[in-house]
Parts: C-alpha cells; sequence; structure tokens
C-alpha cells in the first residue's frame, strides 16, 4: 500500500472515531440527564414543634443504667446475689431489671408545671432461692444508684413464693438434664424405632402452662416435637410430666409419661412394655417439612415499595416522635411490651398511657400437654422477645428503625437492634371524599396517611405484631395481629373434637386469644366521666299526621358513675359508643369526649368458677373504667403463669371497691382478641388477615370539626383546575419523582435468642 492511501486510511479512521466518540458523549449525557435524582433525605416541611428532653422521664432504662444498677446489686452483700444467667434455683439469682415508672402526679406536674423531675429509679427483680420468696427492689436515683428498698409488698399486698418464679435459662437447663437421665437414656429403642432419635439428631420441647393444679406447684408437662421448621405442627405423640419444685434439682423427678396415647408412671414402665409389645407402638414415618418458610417458588420481582418524595414528615429522637399534629413518648418494657406517654395531639394531651398489659389463650385437648394450657404472656416477657425487624417485610424497607436494649434472665443488658419501626403509610384508602354529580361538579379527598409505631414480639410459637397508629383526624389505634406457628398435638383417639387435623397425625388445637390494653386517657385533663351512648326504636306519632305512629331510631345516652356500673362484660350487651368525656363542651354545645371502639372477634372467657381465672379476670370485660392508682400500674403480673392460683394481681380487685368515677381521673382497660379453630390453611403457619383485634381512641364532639380539614394533603379539583398544583398535590408528583436512597439490607435478629448452654 502506497503511503498516500495509508495517510489517507489513517484519516477515515481517526473521522469515524471522532464520530463515534461524540455520539457516545451524546448519549452519556443525556443518559446523565435524565437520571432521576435521589429523594430527599431532609423533610420539605420538617414537623412542626421541637423535640422536649422531658419526654426522657418515660424513657427505657440505657445500657449503662442497667449495668449500674446490676452492679451495685451485686456489690450489696446481704443481698448475695449473682447475674449468672445459669443460675440455679437455690441462689439469689437478678433475673430483671426494667424501669419504674414515675408516679403519675409527679410526672405531670414536670411535664405541664415545671414542676421536680421525678426521681428515675429501676425495678429489679430477684429470684431469691436462699430465701424462698421473689423480691421487687426499687433502685435509684438513676443513673448513679445509691439505695435500693423492698417494694415487694407494697406492690402486691403480699410476698411472692418463689415457686411463682419465671423458668429461668439455668432452670431449664436442669429440666433438660433431668429429663435427659431420667426418661431418653433409658429408652433407646424405643426413640430410634418410634422417632428415629439417635445421638445425631434429638427431639425439641415444648412446656405447657400451669405447671400444676394449686398453688404451691412446680409440676410441668413437656410435650416433644420433631426438629424440623416449625417445630410446634410437628407432635410426636412423646410427653413428659416433671415434678421441679424443690429447689434442688437432685430431688426434682419425673412423675407420669404419655406414649401414643397411653400413660405410664416411669420410663422403666413404659421401656418394659414396649419391649414386650403390649403396648399401641408409633412406627416412624418421615415426613415432609410442611412447617418450613423457604420460599418455594423462584422470586420474580419485587412488590410495591413505599418511599419519601420530599423526605419523612416525623422525626424519631431518643424516646420521642413528632408527626404532623402528634407527638408522644415510647418505651418497651420487657414484661409487658411497648408503650407510649404523653399523647398530644395539636399540642393537647389526648392520653397519659396507652399500653399492652397481656396476652392470654385458653387451650382445649385431651392430651396433657394441652389439656389444662392457659399461656400468660407476660410471665414469661411480651416485650422480652422483640428482636430485629426484617426491613421490608416486617416494615417497610424505608422506615426508621430503632435500637432496644433489656435486661432480662442475662448476665449483662441485651441489645436487640431495629426492634422497633416508626414509619409513615399510605393506608390504601381515602380518609375522607366526595364527588359532586349534582348541581355543581367538584371532588374533595384525603389520603389516609398515618403514622405507624410497631414491634413485633415472638413468643414460643406466636408472634403478636403490635401497632399504635396515629391518623390525621386526632384518632389512634392499638391493634395487634397473630402469626407464627399454632401449637399442635399429636392426634389420639378423643381429640377431634379439640379442633382440626392439619397434617398426618396432627391436630390443631381449638383455643382463644385474649390481648389486654391499658388506656389512660385524660381528656382535656384528668377530671373525666365515663359515658355510653346507643340507640333505640321509638314509637313515635308523625306530627304532621297524629294518628300514623312510626318506629323511628332514638339516641340514649348514660353516664355510669361507679366503676362495677362501667365494668362491661363479655357475653352482656354493651352500648355501642363507649366515651371518656370531659365536662367541657364544644362550639354546639356537647361535652368534649373520646370514643373507646373495640375490635373484637374473642371467644368466650374462662368460666369465674375455675380457680386459674382470677389471673385472666381482666378478661371478664370488654371494656372496664377505673380511677388512676399508681399501685394498679397493670393488669396482669410477671408472677401470673406460674402462681395462676393465687395471683399477686387480680384484676377484678381494682373494680371490687367499687369507687366512684365521676369526674375523675380514668383508665379503660380493654381487652380485644380472636377465637382460633385451627384449619389446613395454618400450614406452614398463621396468616395475620383476620387474626387480630384493637381499639380505636376516636374524637367525639372533641372537635367542632373534622381537624383533618387543615391537612396539607387534601385534593380538591373543580373542572378546569384538574392540573392545579395549588387544590392538587397529586398533580404534580410526576414532576417530582425520585429514586429513594435505600440503606442496604442487613440482619441481625439472631443476637440476642435464648441459649441453653
Amino acid at each position: 500500500m502506497s503511503a498516500s492511501r495509508m495517510l489517507s486510511v489513517l484519516h477515515w479512521v481517526v473521522a469515524i472515531g471522532g464520530i463515534i466518540s461524540i455520539t457516545l458523549n451524546l448519549v452519556f449525557f443525556g443518559l446523565e440527564g435524565t437520571k432521576v435524582p435521589k429523594c430527599a433525605k431532609t423533610p420539605r416541611h420538617p414537623p412542626e414543634g421541637k423535640h422536649d428532653t422531658r419526654s426522657q422521664v418515660f424513657a427505657d432504662l440505657s445500657p449503662e443504667e442497667y449495668t449500674r444498677v446490676r452492679d451495685y446489686l451485686l456489690s450489696v452483700e446481704e443481698l448475695d446475689l449473682t447475674s449468672d444467667a445459669l443460675a440455679k434455683p437455690s441462689q439469689n439469682f437478678l433475673f430483671l431489671i426494667d424501669l419504674s415508672l414515675p408516679k403519675k402526679q409527679h410526672a405531670l406536674s414536670y411535664l405541664d408545671a415545671d414542676g421536680a423531675k421525678p426521681v428515675r429509679e429501676a425495678t429489679a427483680v430477684v429470684f431469691g432461692g436462699a430465701r424462698g420468696l421473689v423480691s421487687e427492689y426499687a433502685v435509684g436515683p438513676l443513673p448513679h444508684p445509691t439505695y435500693h428498698r423492698d417494694v415487694t409488698v407494697e406492690r402486691y399486698g403480699t410476698e411472692i413464693p418463689i415457686t411463682a418464679r419465671t423458668v429461668t435459662l439455668g432452670e431449664y437447663v436442669l429440666l433438660f438434664k433431668c429429663i435427659e437421665d431420667q426418661v431418653f437414656s433409658k429408652l433407646g429403642l424405643l426413640l430410634k424405632e418410634s422417632f428415629d432419635v439417635d445421638k445425631d439428631k434429638q427431639l425439641n420441647a415444648f412446656e405447657q402452662m400451669p405447671r400444676g393444679v394449686k398453688s404451691g406447684d412446680r409440676l410441668t408437662w413437656v410435650s416433644y416435637f420433631r426438629s424440623m421448621s416449625g417445630m410446634y405442627i410437628h407432635p410426636v405423640g412423646l410427653e413428659v410430666l416433671i415434678d421441679h419444685k424443690s429447689l434442688n434439682a437432685s430431688l426434682w423427678t419425673v412423675e407420669r409419661l404419655l406414649y401414643n396415647g397411653q400413660y405410664f408412671d416411669s420410663a422403666e414402665e413404659l421401656r418394659t412394655r414396649y419391649e414386650a409389645g403390649d403396648i399401641r407402638k408409633i412406627v416412624y414415618v418421615e415426613t415432609s417439612d410442611y412447617g418450613s418458610l423457604k420460599p418455594r417458588r423462584r422470586a420474580l420481582q419485587v412488590g410495591p415499595q413505599q418511599h419519601y418524595a420530599e423526605g419523612r414528615r416525623f422525626s424519631v429522637h431518643s424516646n420521642q416522635v413528632l408527626y404532623l399534629d402528634w407527638s408522644f413518648a415510647f418505651g418497651l418494657s420487657a414484661v409487658t411490651g411497648m408503650r407510649v406517654f404523653d399523647v398530644r395531639f395539636k399540642g393537647e394531651r389526648i392520653a397519659y398511657e396507652l399500653s399492652v398489659q397481656e396476652a392470654m389463650s385458653v387451650y382445649g385437648s385431651v392430651t396433657p400437654g394441652l389439656a389444662l394450657t392457659k399461656f400468660l404472656d407476660s410471665s414469661i416477657g411480651v416485650g422480652r422477645f422483640a428482636h430485629e425487624l426484617t426491613r421490608g417485610v416486617d416494615c417497610p424497607y424505608t422506615a426508621t428503625y430503632v435500637t432496644t436494649h433489656r435486661y432480662i434472665d442475662v448476665a449483662a443488658p441485651t441489645r436487640f437492634l431495629n426492634s422497633i419501626c416508626v414509619f409513615e403509610h399510605n393506608m390504601g384508602q381515602p380518609l375522607r371524599r366526595h364527588f359532586s354529580d349534582f348541581f355543581s361538579n367538584s371532588y374533595g379527598g384525603l389520603v389516609n396517611s398515618a403514622l405507624v409505631f410497631r414491634t413485633i414480639t415472638a413468643i414460643g410459637n406466636y408472634d403478636y405484631m403490635w401497632d399504635f397508629i396515629f391518623y390525621q383526624n386526632g384518632a389512634v389505634e392499638a391493634k395487634v395481629h397473630a402469626t407464627g406457628y399454632m401449637s399442635t398435638s399429636y392426634l389420639v383417639d378423643g381429640n377431634e373434637k379439640y379442633g382440626h387435623q392439619v397434617a398426618p397425625k396432627v391436630l390443631g388445637n381449638i383455643h382463644t386469644h385474649f390481648v389486654n390494653f391499658k388506656v389512660d386517657l385524660d381528656v382535656l385533663g384528668v377530671k373525666n366521666v365515663f359515658q355510653t351512648k346507643d340507640m333505640a326504636y321509638v314509637n313515635v306519632s308523625m306530627p304532621w299526621n297524629p294518628e300514623h305512629h312510626a318506629m323511628i331510631p332514638q339516641l340514649v345516652e348514660q353516664q355510669l358513675n361507679t366503676e362495677q356500673e362501667a365494668a362491661l362484660r363479655y357475653g352482656t350487651k354493651t352500648p355501642r359508643y363507649l366515651h371518656i368525656a370531659s365536662q367541657e363542651l364544644n362550639r354546639w354545645g356537647h361535652q368534649r369526649s373520646y370514643r373507646l371502639q373495640v375490635t373484637t372477634f374473642a371467644g368466650d372467657p374462662l368460666p369465674e368458677s375455675q380457680p386459674e381465672e382470677r389471673s385472666m379476670s381482666w378478661a371478664r370485660y370488654k371494656v372496664a373504667i377505673t380511677r388512676h392508682k399508681d399501685r394498679e400500674q397493670t393488669s396482669s403480673s410477671l408472677y401470673s403463669q406460674n402462681n395462676i392460683w393465687s395471683p399477686a394481681v387480680d384484676f377484678s380487685k381494682y373494680i371490687q371497691d367499687n369507687e366512684s368515677i365521676d369526674n375523675e381521673d380514668l383508665v379503660a382497660w380493654v381487652t380485644t382478641g380472636f377465637l382460633h379453630i385451627p384449619h389446613a390453611e395454618d400450614v406452614p403457619n398463621t396468616v395475620t388477615v383476620g387474626n387480630g383485634g384493637g381499639v380505636i381512641l376516636r374524637p367525639h364532639n372533641y372537635f367542632d370539626e373534622d381537624p383533618s380539614v387543615h391537612s396539607p394533603d387534601a385534593v380538591y379539583i373543580q373542572p378546569g383546575s384538574e392540573q392545579s398544583c395549588d387544590t392538587n398535590p397529586m398533580a404534580c408528583l410526576a414532576q417530582k419523582t425520585c429514586a429513594p436512597e435505600l440503606e442496604p439490607f442487613t440482619y441481625n435478629g439472631f443476637e440476642g435468642v435464648m441459649k441453653f448452654d
């Protein structure tokens, strides 16, 4: 090739390369120019108001406070305490440290009248094996404790026997060892042939409660399940009754065994009769992993997600949340669970306290593991098992997550990352709307955006999702949904009447769910009354035609003046409108009030003739109204489960004195729940849909009009104004399209789980 021709080719290559380069740059610049911007991190219009450090009067203890309380108590020689998580029952074990709530009068003085800050104290629960008593101590002042005092009798009016204590990790280890030594070590052939158990395979235990049939008992039926996903729906037909009342574990004994519906007095008897072939045997059959929650099909695409186009409209700082017109303080008790305090709307306190109190279930079965079972979860810890919430599943991906700390049955405070979530949520329907088609044309609507404050507690087999929801019309909702696994029993003769079969030889047992909320409403102060409203058909003569009568619904109003009048039982006709009202009137001359609207599908409460009912006497009442008393702090207690026949807290006694509730500081105790008759669709586990209940606190003549009329989210459209951003923010949403800046997915939920070693 000649030099001139080579030069010509080179010129063409350079020219073509330049064109390609320019084209690619134009493409890249164009792509960059159309790239969707990231959504705002800071809100365009931050919440009105400022965070108030006074909310910290309700704040959970910090890790430093837990540690200082522990170290202080361990240094007190006469208490002779241990914090060893595997402490023996005979030792004095520091089981629990939690916040002692201030007296309401002191808190209100501090919050409202520049009164002195209440002394910050902790409650320490000691299982005094050496003394034979459970003791509660008030420890303070925090953060540097210098004193402690025994407040057990002051709080409960009685001493707490050591048999009322929660089973600790240390006691569990000894229980499992006792059963291994006295049962499993003697039944090798049976365990292999019936359950495929050997040195490499095991069964999982799940205990039933209460522990016995009378006060002082500590007799526990332990049921066994296959070590598979969702073990609770894989019963094997073996149950063991162990007496562990003695504080000396060497004296514990196995009292009875149940194998395939047959009872035996000892492992030796069971082995002898099994080997002789004169009992009905269980022959091991491998089953599918039907309780697994592993996906059964590959993910195809991510479902709908929410994000904040112009930044979050709420703020979480320390233990306080601000959201539009709302503010509240929050905490998470290891015993009772989620709670909020000093709930205000437009600066006015609506509620002093809104809190979970207890979750209870009563089971039916022919087998002992569930025949007498009545779970009272606060005795295990409603808030104890609030583990990490999974981003994008338990809460929206973009929710704000809060880490909590607890000290219960451990040697040091335990951190639970991201165990509370807070998010603003489009509830999926308008809060209100109207399309005008007659005489004039217009559309007015308001999206139902609300703030959700959530935690989820996995208490054994059941997971409870707790929500407090704050709406723009001044309403608050406390709601619970249940999921997780149902408790099941091995299918034997006679058990069919207690539920439905859900898997091979597996019965899903009928049971109730009752949940109790404390609602301490302060409607324009602490001097309130309790009113009911309903309807009645009245035979009325028509004014324009007196000879004609018609049955017309009429308003029926009543004020209830004593605690017993205001104890509204399940199974009786309850007025449909229940109100905590002030003496102040709105513009139209009606008493300003908040309505308690209960959503419940509960079964029947346990008959009062049963001795265990005293521990759950709050479940008699759909709503009960009492005068506020600091010593009536909770409707149940840590000791209800294991001393169910002589409870430290019997809620019915709150009502027994029948005090006046006329113009007093009132507390509503609300019970909700659902009856669960298990069915095939509870496998692999129970869904939240339809399984729950709650209470809505709704303003009723509290305002002169719906306060959400002032919401900036309102949309109003008239002919010709469809695209106006002034009255229709939805018209401009497309111009504000942005991509959320997402946190990387992490999960640390297995931190803080129970370990039996």
